[in-house]
């Protein structure tokens, strides 16, 4: 694979120009987890005649059964296409098996752990070395927690990141059935004989997931789960976080409640940190749901914006006025 970095081996896999804008996809190999066969397509967007000169860059990190499209639709239209065309240097990774990451040797057995421990850092790094700037990060839902997971664990955080922002993501909603070891038990030996779950089949998404992930989430809420791996407890290292913060939940989200991604806000030791909640009582003109927080009209028209301000000031409160919608520490 010829480099064009000086980090790991690094290809540009393809350059287009999209309408107004620019599409750079390298495709990384890291080489730094036990499985070597790892590659991570990361696509790169900003304005089409102003290549030259990139603004402030943000790294979006797409949820379950989900891939680079969540946030740049093939007709352009996304937060990704839309902060790029703000002037932001927007990079978008697809993590294993997603998208156009091929799958790895080790596929069925990925777990949030190798995404936190050695994926996302690789990618930061190689975001830091090509644009010369410190990046803001942006999760959704499996994403954000990915983010969660790795500042947690202290794969990720200051000076190297300048900012966090995670939009319907939580683990700590309780699911009962989980807390009784025999089925538990049941639950993965089922799984482990599938290898993945089709989002499409499930409709739950455009991609698979590899039942690594989904068992992993499992042991999280077990009887005597906790969120963190063998030897590194990621919830009690949350504490220990000190980036700015932005947590993000949808009144409207029946998949990650508001009262879970508030639990995971107050968690997170950071200073600055700010709490939103999108649904009427907050203003809103309506009360968003886990996807719709995102991507849809509503979104474009009233979470956006929003999203543009927290990047280019994340010390100042957000929007003004309509103080009950948000909390700041």
């Amino acid at each position: 694979m010829q480099s064009s970095s000086n980090l790991f081996p690094v290809a540009l896999i393809s350059a287009e120009r999209r309408g107004d804008l620019s599409e750079d996809v390298y495709r990384l190999k890291p080489g730094n987890s036990p499985d070597g066969t790892v590659e991570l397509a990361v696509t790169r967007l900003g304005l089409a005649d102003v290549a030259q000169n990139r603004g402030i860059p943000v790294i979006l990190l797409h949820g379950s059964f989900s891939n680079r499209r969540f946030w740049y639709s093939p007709k352009g239209v996304g937060l990704g296409a839309y902060l790029a065309r703000q002037g932001f240097d927007v990079w978008i990774p697809e993590m294993r098996g997603h998208g156009l990451s091929k799958r790895n040797q080790d596929y069925t057995r990925n777990r949030v752990a190798d995404y936190a421990r050695y994926d996302l850092p690789a990618i930061g790094a190689f975001v830091r070395e090509q644009s010369a700037q410190i990046p803001h990060w942006i999760g959704h839902s499996l994403g954000g927690t990915t983010l969660a997971a790795a500042l947690g664990g202290q794969y990720l955080g200051a000076p190297a990141v300048a900012s966090v922002a995670l939009f319907g993501s939580q683990v700590s909603r309780t699911y009962w059935p989980l807390k009784i070891p025999p089925l538990e038990w049941g639950a993965r030996l089922l799984l482990k004989r599938f290898g993945q779950l089709s989002g499409p089949r499930l409709k739950r998404g455009p991609e698979d997931e590899p039942v690594g992930v989904m068992i992993e989430s499992m042991r999280w809420h077990g009887l005597f789960g906790r969120f963190g791996e063998a030897g590194r407890d990621w919830w009690k290292g949350l504490a220990e976080v000190d980036v700015p913060l932005l947590v993000v939940s949808a009144a409207g989200d029946q998949q990650d409640p508001d009262w879970a991604c508030r639990k995971l806000y107050e968690q997170v030791g950071s200073a600055p940190r700010q709490y939103l909640r999108l649904g009427r009582q907050q203003g809103f003109t309506g009360d968003f749901g886990h996807v719709e927080m995102l991507v849809s009209k509503a979104a474009q028209a009233e979470v956006w914006p929003l999203v543009e301000q927290w990047l280019k000031d994340p010390l100042t409160p957000l929007l003004g006025a309509q103080a009950d919608a948000l909390v700041v520490v």
